[in-house]
């Protein structure tokens, strides 16, 4: 490249103040500026950037990948040895700086190429986008929240790609006043390709606001404060933290966390505004690369809340704001093996969520102040093995219970002040009982297949719990629940412009794995184009993650329209994995050496949803992102002929190799979720679903891929692998398409209307290869 530069830079030179030579080299610039383009863009000169049919074929450089024993590395605690090596043909394409031109040469002409083979779907594309924005009410205002003596909330403006932070006075317990524009995250992100505010954090006395950003997608966050009196924002912003901020007891001082080289929350710190990062004191140091660190804030505002976790253990310190010295951080109870614990503060005790004792999907217990550890807990209510405790929500006299049972979420309001103290004088096991039973009930749900969760509560001596209700045919609506009385108020519920939830159906039924286990599975359709029965088979997109125990609930998303319209059904399948039916669908049957039970169940979703005749192998579209994405690459392997097509958005999916190598970014806390390839054990069955390893010769579907440049989380070069060795080994010639955006990282677009369009393009993929592109009208009503 150097000496092309500078072969053009001596024919600049001859040409500049020659007029014989002037026409024939203005000529000459034109196709001196093509070369220069094309080989500093893609890497080639005058041959094609890619091939009309293969698409772009990835130059092979073998390199030898080792799960085991390194010496010098970090790989486990049992490594095998000696190791296991193999080669990796397509290693060249990890570049930890994002900065290699032939790496990013690579991923220009995969993007070249995509663009090229979804010409004929822009037209579409512009259409689904301009369905998107015409469900959204683009200028819109969430409930404001009562907080001190202002009431707080989000706005956007038509236009405007951001939410604006506001507030209010309170006046006679409502907004009232003139509004001050408290932060606009629009003029925060003017003249960037990306902006990601993660924490907005008012201070306790309501004169400063401390957020955080990232600009660049790779999760690594600036904190700034802000003076509301008088808009300026201080000098000593705090850089590299991991994205959370909490007040102290006053608006003097914050606590924050910053990352290690591998990207892991892991020292505690606190700052005196107007002081410099490099006087912050150091509280804690989390050694173990295992355990992450994360600060919070109880209910109350009296306890600052740090926990140091793994997926399988916990340990938490707690400081108190209301101490009469200098706080300093109390262990509460240290880590144990399979221990996981989670602590609250209620009047003069600490409420903890803990699976001790065999109780997997976790028991309440409550332990004085003083005295905090294991030895002085004492359950509040009888542990429930059918029912996973997720969340407290904390007031004076109440507390809410959030989880789960039967696969659905769940509400149980506790009056506090009605609960006897264990051992307490005259307390019998009949009368404890009869007071727990009268001082509890459960909050009702109009659906059987919904989501439900907490909204901002702020007040905390209140009676009042404010949550949040939707599910696949109901907007988002926000509720008051008054928790003595059991009344409810219905505050707002989110409009979506030119929707009819009459049109629309939701159900959940359940297909029977191999081994004879019964998976959930949420379904929407349109009614006039219901999927089996006398309509017939009709497209679907089934939906997928399973892993981390995290739940998909079924909840309203406006997108999703554009596939009801067209007679697509959209289908979530409740895979093991998740925690949809409690802790043991996820620790017991789907991580570990049970993590297959994650793709089986998934497949066999699809041959139920096949079988009853609600869709076919020609009309049933897959999709899933990141973990999901691993779920998407290991079941394309496993049964390609089920699938039409299918989206893996940021798709973990060179499991082995990037789970052996400690120096990638988190991968070490996730040998506890997956298992550590270096470890015999886990090897061979990791290496068994590995998507990247498991490429074979087959007619793969129609498969759209997404990866981020600077996702912290997948990295990029991950599906860019996947992706080259499914153009080697599959032997048809569907849509197989790579898109890398290269201004984000793992969670897409943060400008709304940008996501969106990023979003269109999918949803046209997928309608045109299911051939459903043209909206259907619904039916006249009567």
């Amino acid at each position: 490249m150097k000496d092309l530069r500078e072969l053009l830079k001596d024919s600049c030179e001859a040409v500049k103040n020659n007029p014989v030579l002037f026409v024939a080299g203005t000529s000459a610039s034109i196709v001196t500026g093509w070369v220069v383009y094309r080989w500093t863009r893609y890497r080639v000169l005058f041959e094609p950037i890619f091939d009309e049919k293969y698409g772009v074929k990835a130059q092979r450089i073998p390199r030898k990948v080792t799960a085991g024993k390194v010496k010098g590395e970090n790989r486990g605690p049992n490594p095998a040895d000696p190791p296991s090596v193999w080669e990796d043909p397509f290693f060249w394409m990890r570049d930890d700086k994002r900065a290699d031109h032939r790496v990013i040469a690579h991923l220009n002409r995969e993007n070249a190429y995509f663009d090229h083979k979804t010409k004929h779907l822009q037209g579409l594309k512009a259409q689904i986008y301009k369905e998107f924005v015409s469900h959204t009410k683009e200028t819109d205002e969430e409930v404001p929240y009562p907080h001190g003596d202002w009431f707080y909330y989000t706005r956007t403006v038509t236009g405007k790609s951001y939410k604006i932070h506001c507030r209010k006075p309170a006046v006679a317990g409502a907004p009232g006043g003139a509004e001050q524009v408290l932060l606009d995250i629009n003029e925060l992100a003017r003249g960037r390709k990306y902006c990601d505010v993660q924490s907005v954090r008012v201070s306790p006395d309501h004169s400063r606001l401390a957020y955080t950003v990232d600009f660049v997608g790779y999760e690594t966050y600036d904190v700034l404060v802000k003076d509301l009196s008088t808009g300026r924002v201080a000098p000593d912003v705090l850089r590299d933290t991991a994205g959370e901020v909490v007040w102290g007891r006053d608006s003097a001082e914050l606590y924050y966390t910053t990352m290690d080289e591998e990207h892991r929350p892991f020292k505690l710190w606190r700052h005196a505004c107007g002081a410099a990062q490099g006087d912050d004191a150091c509280l804690l140091t989390e050694p173990d690369e295992l355990f992450w660190l994360d600060v919070d804030k109880t209910y109350s505002g009296r306890f600052i809340v740090v926990t140091a976790s793994s997926p399988t253990r916990s340990e938490v310190h707690i400081l108190d704001l209301e101490a009469a010295a200098a706080p300093a951080l109390r262990l509460v109870e240290a880590r144990g093996e399979e221990h996981l614990y989670r602590v609250e503060h209620w009047g003069d005790e600490l409420l903890v969520v803990t699976n001790a004792d065999g109780c997997i999907n976790g028991k309440l217990v409550r332990a004085p102040i003083a005295t905090p550890g294991r030895a002085a807990w004492r359950d509040v209510l009888p542990y429930a093995a059918d029912t996973r405790i997720d969340e407290l929500c904390v007031f004076r006299r109440h507390v809410v219970i959030s989880g789960r049972r039967g696969g659905s979420k769940m509400m149980k309001i506790l009056d506090m002040s009605k609960i006897p103290l264990p051992g307490a004088p005259g307390v019998t096991a009949a009368s404890a009982a009869a007071a727990l039973a009268a001082a509890g009930h459960e909050v009702t749900f109009p659906e059987d297949c919904f989501d439900t969760f907490a909204e901002r509560n702020r007040v905390y001596d209140s009676d009042v719990f404010r949550f949040g209700y939707t599910s696949l045919v109901t907007p988002r609506t926000v509720f008051n629940y008054h928790m003595d009385t059991r009344q409810r108020t219905q505050l707002k519920q989110d409009e979506v412009p030119g929707y009819d939830a009459s049109l629309y159906a939701c159900e959940r039924i359940h297909a029977v794995a191999k081994d004879g286990t019964r998976v959930p599975v949420s379904v929407v359709y349109r009614k006039d184009l219901a999927p089996g029965g006398a309509g017939g088979a009709r497209g679907c997109m089934l939906y997928g993650y399973g892993s981390y125990g995290i739940c998909i609930d079924p909840s309203f998303d406006s997108k999703c329209l554009s596939f009801l319209d067209r007679g697509i059904a959209f289908a979530i399948a409740h895979v093991r994995g998740g925690g949809e039916m409690g802790r043991e669908w996820y620790e017991k049957q789907g991580k570990f050496l049970t993590k297959r039970n994650t793709f089986t169940d998934f497949c066999d979703v699809a041959r139920h949803l096949i079988a009853t005749g609600r869709t076919s192998p020609a009309l049933l579209a897959i999709s899933g992102r990141s973990a999901g994405g691993l779920l998407m690459g290991a079941v394309l392997n496993m049964h390609p002929e089920l699938f039409r097509a299918a989206v893996a958005g940021v798709p973990f999916v060179d499991v082995v190799a990037t789970m052996a190598d400690a120096t990638i970014p988190l991968t070490v806390t996730e040998w506890e979720e997956w298992g550590n390839p270096n470890e015999a054990k886990y090897l061979d069955y990791m290496r068994s679903y590995s998507p990247v390893d498991n490429v074979r010769p087959a007619a793969y579907p129609s498969i759209l891929v997404t990866a981020g440049l600077h996702d912290p989380r997948v990295g990029y070069w991950e599906p860019c692998k996947w992706v080259a060795r499914l153009r080697e080994a599959r032997t048809n010639s569907h849509p197989l398409l790579l898109k890398v955006d290269m201004s984000s990282g793992h969670f897409s677009a943060s400008d709304r209307y940008r996501l969106m369009r990023e979003r269109s393009i999918e949803y046209a993929f997928v309608a045109h290869e299911l051939g459903a592109a043209a909206l259907i009208p619904p039916p006249a009503k009567k």
